[in-house]
């Protein structure tokens, strides 16, 4: 066993307020990387869609490659909801836990749409008009979310959280142009996104079924995960989406002797 599995092993995770705060902070700027750069993207190439696209895609998926380094090593860097609920099917964190992360999530989502509506000059609260719950954008949903808990939990099984930022951000990044829905697949941001009527935002009558059709994509992922990467343990889900480390309990020489590991 590498001494950074040694140290996942033998410490218990940061307190639950830590990494609830941890997943509100993620979501939050999560939020404001999202919506904000689609507000700019508006406002940078008005009218060329493929490129205000390209502009939002980038972003996102910069923003997250860093948002996850920030706060993963606190709460595992969930910002969604399929993915603590799964991991919490897996025995990386309990039920209880993922329950508690599920408001923080959503709560996150929303305080940073109403902040990235006013950097923007914006009213702090402005509901979505882009309706997007067409078949396709429900299918793409469930293929984006399903492909999203592969990489998640395929890294973890494999022992490579540490590439699940880039992945992560990566995977994202594409999805925006491979799926019809530019790949929402997670309920958290899809309820954030109501609250700002620009370029990212989505209709409140289409957000019950991007819900519905991620949660499928979730139990496609889990089902898919049992198959491909069988016999999962709790200390291989404990690595999603980053190891969970308690910065108070484990010696500094561990994090830094396992980080080259």
């Amino acid at each position: 066993m590498s001494i950074l599995k040694l140290a996942i092993a033998v410490t218990a995770p940061p307190p639950l307020g830590r990494r609830l705060l941890a997943e509100l902070l993620g979501s939050a700027f999560l939020a404001v990387v999202v919506i904000g750069s689609g507000i700019a993207a508006q406002q940078l190439s008005p009218g060329d869609v493929g490129l205000e696209l390209f502009e939002n895609a980038a972003a996102t998926a910069a923003g997250l490659y860093a948002i996850i380094l920030m706060f993963g090593p606190v709460s595992g860097g969930h910002f969604n909801p399929v993915v603590s609920f799964v991991d919490a099917r897996f025995g990386g964190i309990t039920r209880r836990d993922a329950i508690a992360y599920l408001p923080a999530q959503v709560s996150g989502c929303i305080l940073g749409a109403v902040a990235a509506n006013g950097m923007f000059a914006k009213s702090a609260i402005s509901v979505s008009t882009h309706h997007r719950a067409s078949a396709a954008h429900l299918l793409a949903e469930v293929i984006a979310t399903l492909g999203l808990i592969l990489v998640i939990f395929a890294l973890a099984r494999t022992d490579r959280s540490n590439s699940a930022p880039a992945a992560v951000g990566a995977y994202i990044g594409a999805a925006y142009f491979f799926t019809s829905s530019s790949s929402f697949a997670n309920p958290a941001i899809t309820l954030g996104r109501m609250f700002s009527n620009s370029f990212a935002g989505i209709a409140p009558a289409s957000v019950p079924a991007f819900v519905i059709a991620q949660a499928v994509g979730g139990m496609l992922a889990l089902l898919a995960s049992r198959v491909l990467y069988p016999d999962p343990t709790p200390a291989d889900a404990a690595t999603v989406v980053l190891p969970q480390r308690d910065s108070e309990h484990v010696p500094r020489s561990e994090f830094v002797e396992g980080a080259h590991r």
